[in-house]
């Protein structure tokens, strides 16, 4: 679904399930395809336009991504992001109530030892850790799980999924990170998860400046009902 566009830039709340970018076993049908399909009905030569993913989200979350249409854009974007001009949050439906009603989560997040692996850690034997912090907020509590928005201060691969797992309350539906960093099964490869059961988080709002207006662009997407339904499988699991 795109949820805005004009001649720079494209807001897509992206389904569970969709990649980014080719990669591994996923070459055909990412977002870019798609992406690269709708620019190019605008235009009278086929690749004039180019789309150009500013940040990812894991294949199996869903929400706001924002992706530029030409060239400048795209630049001007990435630098703003990777200066932190950026707001950022995220809903998920965890295990569990936490003991808080607001926390920041402030633990190093680093590469998971032993093996070539893309899952990562916060505990101490982490490798190459970075600082990461993430603010948990509970939104509403249920029997046996619980709603959490996060926002997000640094950019840790898998940060969120990594830090409420840590608490012990990992994101519900994550087929890796179980509670207080154990991991539930290895991946089958560099990559992308291979999973087809979505995990219960959602990339809810995201707010920048936009590249070449300079204005500040805010935007907010309600979860699917597939983020939901995860809900449903933990209650009768």
């Amino acid at each position: 679904t795109i949820v805005y566009e004009d001649p720079w830039i494209i807001i897509v709340d992206k389904p569970a399930g969709l990649v980014a970018h080719p990669v591994g076993d996923f070459q055909d049908g990412t977002l870019s395809n798609v992406l690269q399909s709708h620019l190019d009905r605008q235009t009278p030569i086929r690749g004039l336009l180019r789309p150009g993913v500013v940040h990812r989200l894991d294949r199996m979350t869903s929400g706001l991504i924002v992706t530029a249409k030409e060239h400048l854009s795209h630049r001007l974007l990435s630098i703003d992001f990777q200066h932190g001009k950026l707001s950022k949050s995220y809903v998920a439906l965890v295990k569990g109530s936490p003991d808080f009603d607001s926390r920041m989560i402030e633990y190093s997040i680093g590469q998971r030892p032993g093996g070539n692996t893309v899952l990562m850690s916060a505990k101490p034997d982490a490798k190459n850790s970075r600082p990461a912090r993430t603010r948990a907020i509970v939104v509403q509590r249920f029997d046996g799980y619980s709603l959490v928005e996060c926002v997000l201060f640094t950019g840790r691969h898998h940060q969120i999924r990594v830090h409420l797992a840590h608490l012990g309350h990992p994101v519900l539906g994550d087929e890796y990170y179980g509670p207080h960093g154990t991991i539930r099964k290895a991946p089958r490869f560099d990559g992308d998860e291979p999973t087809e059961n979505r995990h219960a988080l959602h990339a809810v709002s995201i707010g920048f400046l936009h590249p070449i207006l300079r204005t500040w662009m805010q935007f907010r997407t309600a979860p699917p009902e597939d983020f939901w339904a995860v809900a449903n499988g933990h209650r009768s699991g």
